[in-house]
């Protein structure tokens, strides 16, 4: 499990094709401190365990499935990613709970910056966006982020539904939301507690019709 809270960006060094996956090495020197063999770090939002490790840098095998879901397959070696260690038992929860596991990628749309601070706002697939309420968790691209506004049921104009988020000068500074540009992909994973209720809910239901 992790919380959302970005510990560095680290750069990726080498993609080692493996037929359906590859082996992706980035340079991290604070996550892999600590790593051990079959340690899980999530990189971009997507929990990857350990294969290997040296002083500053670690490998970690993507399967065709993650490729498929997420943004990872559109690395390239010299791309900054964010990285952040499971969390220990005991920790300070400092975002909410991730689990590191991508429902789908969203597309940044457009820019605001403010004073201190600037609005990006993102495309989210239809399926996905139920999901979110205003002041409600979403983690982006491995940042626990605060949704602002969330919008599907006038879609905007390329027809998807969007989300915004507010970011303050330390998450610009501290993780890759800072310099993704419009149209960039980016890793999305909902609120796990939404849906444990959509569930729940409709189990209810279905009883009821029973």
């Amino acid at each position: 499990m992790f919380t959302g809270l970005v510990e560095e960006t680290g750069t990726v060094t080498a993609i080692e094709s493996l037929g359906d996956s590859v082996r992706l090495t980035v340079r991290g020197p604070v996550v892999t401190a600590d790593a051990t063999h079959g340690a899980s770090i999530a990189v971009n939002g997507c929990c990857l365990t350990v294969m290997a490790q040296d002083d500053d840098t670690f490998s970690a095998d993507v399967m065709a499935e993650s490729l498929a879901k997420t943004s990872l397959g559109d690395l390239a070696v010299g791309d900054a990613v964010n990285l952040e260690r499971a969390m220990a038992a005991g920790a300070r929860m400092g975002g909410h709970v991730v689990q590191g596991h991508v429902d789908g990628t969203g597309t940044l749309i457009d820019r605001t910056p403010g004073d201190h601070w600037e609005v990006l706002r993102f495309a989210i697939p239809a399926e996905l966006a139920r999901y979110l309420v205003p002041k409600g968790s979403i983690t982006v691209d491995g940042v626990s982020l605060t949704v602002v506004d969330v919008v599907d049921a006038v879609p905007d104009e390329e027809g998807e539904p969007w989300f915004s988020v507010s970011l303050i000068p330390t998450t610009l500074a501290d993780t890759t939301l800072g310099t993704t540009r419009p149209g960039d992909r980016v890793n999305l994973e909902v609120d796990i507690l939404a849906k444990y209720v959509e569930r729940l809910l409709a189990a209810q239901q279905k009883e009821a019709r029973a």
